[in-house]
């Protein structure tokens, strides 16, 4: 391990909790497409810090994942038993057959048997029980492997030393001033956006309800545009900072989705995904399933799956606008109302690749990129470092920033999630086998900090790793839309003034008002 890697606290070595010493990508029970990229997480550090990876469950509440690095430790000692067993009986197999080997002549007769105490059918009688024994062995031993191998993709990513452990976030700062510091001395008159909306002919919901059900919704004359303006504006700030733009699928293979993190259920058993119905043609036929992307993050993960990427590449930055769906909406959001939590959205996300050792770097660059947007708009908003109960499986760490919303002034102090920035070390590319070729020689770096083994080779002597993955949300339109018209309401004129910035992509209209 080299000197920096030591040097490093736990959570800088979060990358390397990943390797493999198994690399079976399927469990019995789920079984992967082969076109599934190979997942290698790495067992032994698990088995080497089951505690911790123990007590990381519960932080994250994953307490029913909290027994399995335990579970882990136990299936590797049985399946170690049956190794050293199948050695035994491999290596008696081998006597059996080489002594068959010399008991024949070069004409193919039998040879004289009496240097021999055993005839040769004893022999062959031997070696079909030995080899009957050794593939129940190797049976149970696939078994084993595959179910650690599921218990271990099942673990979420460690914990960053900067993340607070429970339930509370902690504010990391302010953008813009607060628009009502004093409510009890302030008699601004504030209004619901859904309210606006409706007054000003920009939102259908009863239509949309109609068409699609609960948690859809229309956007409408002046609210279309400013779809497209947020869009276009967010797209113009992430490229005037190195991004390159990308338009990504809605729909992902399910096992692709899981590979980045999202799963049909989260740790609360409620739904996320919302997976296609194959039809009767292909059930059964082993064709994947396809998932509706809850978040371009998804597409953007896996246009490197299975690549070995260059060192010279990173920070590879992409932004992307890209319709994005959550089943989740309508549990958790049955006590909001409007554009708040819904299941179906436009939201320009930024993805990166990077070197570990700049994964930081970039987490702080989207986070930047992020204030500038959210200050341009006029929006008052707060930073928060979010605690460890409200990561994400892939997450080592994550940062949210929240607007004031004055319709929610009785949930949270008015406070709502619009953006959110996540560092996911190589929880991401280990299951997407997203590789890098390193410029360190295998004599620079010989050893991983947590397999004390060392790294894969490329045949040119440099040794290939896996980068880190940082995104970020640039924008989410419709909590923007709804804070915007809430925040920008004129109770005297009934109009909603439109932030400057989008001007370039609102046909001239700065003043959103009653239709006549």
């Amino acid at each position: 391990m080299s000197s920096s890697h030591a040097s490093r606290p736990l959570s800088r070595l979060l990358r390397y909790s990943q390797a493999a010493q198994f690399t079976t990508s399927t469990a019995r029970h789920e079984p992967l497409p082969s076109i599934a990229p190979k997942c290698t997480i790495n067992i032994k550090h698990i088995r080497q810090n089951p505690e911790l990876y123990s007590q990381n469950c519960i932080d994250r509440n994953y307490k029913s994942q909290s027994d399995s690095p335990f579970k882990i430790v136990r299936l590797f000692d049985e399946w170690r038993t049956l190794q050293r067993s199948g050695r035994g009986l491999r290596e008696k197999n081998n006597e059996i057959r080489t002594k068959l080997s010399h008991a024949k002549t070069f004409s193919g007769r039998e040879a004289d048997d009496k240097a021999d105490d055993h005839p040769r059918e004893s022999h062959l009688e031997e070696a079909r029980d030995l080899k009957q024994q050794i593939g129940q062995i190797e049976a149970e031993e696939e078994t084993l492997t595959e179910e650690i191998q599921k218990l271990a993709s099942e673990l979420p990513n460690l914990t960053s030393q900067e993340t607070p452990i429970g339930r509370e976030p902690k504010i990391i700062g302010y953008i813009n001033h607060h628009p009502e510091s004093a409510p009890s001395s302030s008699d601004r008159i504030w209004r619901n956006h859904v309210h606006i909306g409706n007054d000003l002919d920009l939102l259908d919901f009863a239509g949309a309800a109609t068409t699609s059900g609960w948690g859809w919704y229309y956007l409408k004359n002046e609210a279309a545009l400013l779809e497209q303006a947020l869009i276009q504006y967010a797209l113009s700030v992430a490229m005037k900072h190195g991004f390159t733009v990308i338009s990504p699928p809605s729909m992902v293979y399910s096992h692709i989705s899981s590979a980045c993190g999202f799963r049909p259920r989260d740790q609360n058993g409620e739904q996320q995904v919302y997976t296609m119905q194959q039809s009767e043609k292909y059930q059964g036929t082993g064709k994947p399933d396809l998932s509706l992307a809850g978040t371009a993050e998804i597409p953007f993960a896996s246009m490197k799956a299975n690549t070995t990427m260059e060192e010279t590449e990173f920070p590879l930055r992409i932004v992307g606008s890209s319709r994005c769906y959550r089943a989740e909406a309508g549990a958790r959001g049955s006590e909001t109302k409007g554009l708040y939590r819904v299941h179906e959205f436009s939201k320009v996300e930024m993805f990166g690749w990077t070197l570990p050792e700049k994964e930081v770097e970039l987490f702080d660059s989207m986070l930047s990129i992020q204030k500038e947007i959210l200050q341009n708009l006029g929006l008052h908003c707060r930073v928060l470092e979010m605690p460890s109960t409200d990561l994400g499986a892939s997450a080592v760490r994550k940062q949210d920033i929240e607007a004031f919303f004055p319709s929610r002034r009785e949930k949270n102090d008015g406070w709502g999630e619009v953006t959110s920035t996540s560092m996911c070390t190589d929880y991401q590319t280990r299951r997407l086998a997203t590789r890098f070729r390193s410029s360190k020689t295998n004599s620079d770096a010989p050893f991983s900090a947590s397999t004390a083994q060392p790294s894969t080779l490329s045949p040119g002597g440099s040794k290939t790793e896996f980068p880190s993955t940082v995104n970020g949300t640039a924008l989410a339109v419709p909590r923007i839309i709804a804070a915007l018209l809430e925040l920008n309401w004129s109770e005297k004129d009934a109009t909603v003034a439109v932030p400057s910035v989008l001007a370039p992509w609102m046909h001239g209209i700065d003043i959103i008002k009653k239709r006549r």
